[in-house]
């Protein structure tokens, strides 16, 4: 399997209790560390293009990744580091710290914005460059400043920015040096990323230096993506490796008896709300804690967890339980998947959905050979196109579930950068008792010309589809305005709202289908946007004597001789109709109004 890209998951787990889709996400309580390790070669400034270098890049991804970081994961650390400078300021040579290890705030962001726009010019005055670097210094440097963080971090992780592909050619000694160091880089649970970037007049070979030093002791990964070569498609990939999925919850996936995996369970999609509000101290703006006690109401004594029982009535006795006991009682069986066996894929149904689905990918750090056994049951489905049916307990306190496992194969774009992971989609079954009649009322079918209309405005409407393209414009415009707020600006950037729909566009791609499908559908007095009544039974009838009624009507002589008034609206909206006359009103005044400035009377 290749390289999970966004759903390289992270080991910290949520709290396994939250097993519903619908319970309000909380945010982990563990910390990831993140260096940014950038090439300060002089390759890296030469200008790729009439805007940017490839240092410029390398900032405005870090800036972009820290700003991230303080929407989604405020508590991370966050550091960056120089290499191939002629400066120092370590025990290592041509290695600058930029920004020691620490969490993401305004006066960073500003201070990499200043270095993207105007510092990067000054850059060879104040750091110079020097192609006598070690990469093993710069590595060794990395897992340093992890070793003195004063925060206990989960995660550990270095990308490496750079567009040299053999960065120590004709030296057998800096090369050793350097896996060796990403060998111990490994070993210590410091995972090393790539961010390569390609000049247009040269390629990016990925198999002289770095295949070797990222892949050390990791059969798994087999190769990597292209280089970069477009300021957005770095910025994906890097919001790709940012984003650390975590896992719900990590259990046993049992094939038989004796034969089991360990598998971690996610979910893909949530909903993502708006940061809840926090009570702050009017004194210093620190932050407030909440405490609650239970009293007991008679004496005012302060009840301990232990004091408290749940009860129940029956027969007209109250029975308490303990804690202990209502915890037994809930308790089904063991948590994790269970096999019961495989179903074709063609039965499981799209009306099956009973809640959003999850996804299970193998645990080699629970259980060794988990990866190996799941990428066989894996494959194996793919081939016989076929679903295993299991049965899930999710956690301790949770009654048992009929799941389907769908099987998902991984694909690749054209860079060789993943789109679609490899694993199993968990698809919960219903019960006999989820599904129910529905009582359908009869109502009038369309005819053969309106289905046709209504597939061509369809079809011209049709365009690829991605939720990524569409960001939620209230959650923008909130973080928008705290961002401006943050990094004292006088107005926050400007939003675009990608939902709602392109009049302009719509009207001259599919403007002609959609009056055509119109007119065969809705009747000549709709009106778009405005609640319609009930047509009643007689309503065919009015209109029948509306247009009657507009049979010897000269509209233009009744208009003059000012009796308009004296007309109905469903009859001077119909002489209007006939006479041409453009006219979306529904009010009498305005309909009449319309009628007279079409004839020029005063």
């Amino acid at each position: 399997m290749a390289d999970m890209g966004f759903m390289r998951f992270g080991d910290d787990d949520l709290n396994e209790e939250e097993e519903e889709e619908g319970e309000e996400w909380r945010a982990p309580t563990t910390r990831d560390g993140l260096l940014f390790l950038v090439d300060c070669s002089k390759s890296m400034f030469e200008q790729v293009d009439e805007s940017m270098c490839h240092f410029q890049l390398a900032i405005r991804c870090i800036k972009t990744t820290m700003q991230n970081k303080i929407i989604s994961s405020e508590k991370d650390c966050v550091g960056m580091v120089f290499y191939g400078t002629a400066q120092s300021d370590g025990p290592n040579r041509h290695i600058n710290i930029y920004h020691d290890l620490g969490q993401p705030c305004a006066s960073r962001i500003l201070a990499l914005e200043d270095m993207e726009e105007t510092g990067w010019k000054n850059f060879n005055t104040l750091y110079g460059h020097d192609p006598g670097y070690s990469l093993s210094d710069a590595l060794w440097t990395c897992a340093d400043m992890f070793s003195k963080s004063s925060q206990s971090l989960n995660n550990k992780r270095v990308m490496l920015f750079t567009d040299n592909d053999d960065p120590h050619a004709g030296n057998a000694n800096l090369q050793i040096q350097a896996r060796t160091k990403a060998g111990d880089l490994n070993n210590n649970g410091i995972d090393l990323e790539l961010i390569h970037m390609v000049h247009p007049s040269r390629t990016f070979d990925i198999q002289k230096f770095y295949k070797d030093l990222l892949f050390t002791g990791d059969d798994e990964l087999t190769e990597l993506p292209d280089a970069a070569e477009r300021i957005e498609e770095l910025l994906t990939r890097m919001r790709m490796k940012d984003h650390k999925k975590r896992a719900l919850r990590r259990i046993p996936l049992t094939l038989g008896e004796g034969v089991s995996l360990s598998v971690g369970v996610y979910n893909l999609t949530r909903t993502c709300p708006k940061p809840s509000m926090v009570k702050l101290s009017k004194n210093d703006n620190s932050e407030l804690e909440s405490h609650s006690k239970t009293y007991l109401q008679d004496t005012v004594e302060i009840l301990m967890p232990q004091d408290l029982k749940k009860a129940q009535t029956y027969g007209g006795r109250r029975i308490c339980f303990e804690n202990d006991e209502v915890a037994e009682m809930r308790r089904f069986d063991e948590s994790g998947l269970q096999l019961m066996g495989f179903k074709p894929r063609s039965c499981i149904k799209p009306y099956y959905h009973v809640k959003p689905a999850q996804f299970i990918y193998p645990d080699e750090g629970s259980v060794t050979g988990s990866t190996t056994l799941f990428t066989a049951l894996l494959r194996k489905c793919l081939d016989r196109d076929v679903v295993a049916i299991c049965k899930y307990v999710p956690g301790k306190s949770n009654p048992p579930k009929f799941v389907a496992l769908v099987p998902q194969e991984e694909e690749l774009d054209e860079h060789k950068v993943q789109t679609t992971p490899p694993g199993f989609h968990v698809i919960f079954l219903p019960y006999a008792d989820d599904f129910r009649k529905v009582k359908l009322e009869e109502t009038s079918k369309a005819t053969e010309e309106q289905i046709d209309a209504a597939k061509e405005v369809i079809k011209k409407l049709k365009f690829p589809f991605s939720s990524e393209a569409f960001e939620n414009p209230v959650l923008q415009n909130h973080w928008r305005n705290i961002e401006a707020l943050a990094l004292d600006r006088e107005e926050p950037d400007e939003m675009i709202d990608y939902t709602m729909p392109a009049d302009d566009k719509i009207s001259k791609k599919a403007g002609s289908a959609i009056r055509e499908f119109m007119e065969l559908v809705f009747p000549a007095d709709y009106m778009p946007g405005q609640k319609r009544r009930a047509a009643g039974p007689d309503a065919a009838a009015k209109r029948a004597r509306a247009a009657e009624a507009t049979n010897d009507l000269d509209l233009e002589t009744e208009a003059r001789a000012g009796r308009l008034g004296k007309l109905t609206v469903a009859v001077l909206k119909e002489a209007a109709r006939k006479a041409n006359i453009p006219c979306l009103a529904t009010r009498k005044a305005d309909i009449i109004d319309a009628i007279s400035d079409f004839y020029n009377i005063e």
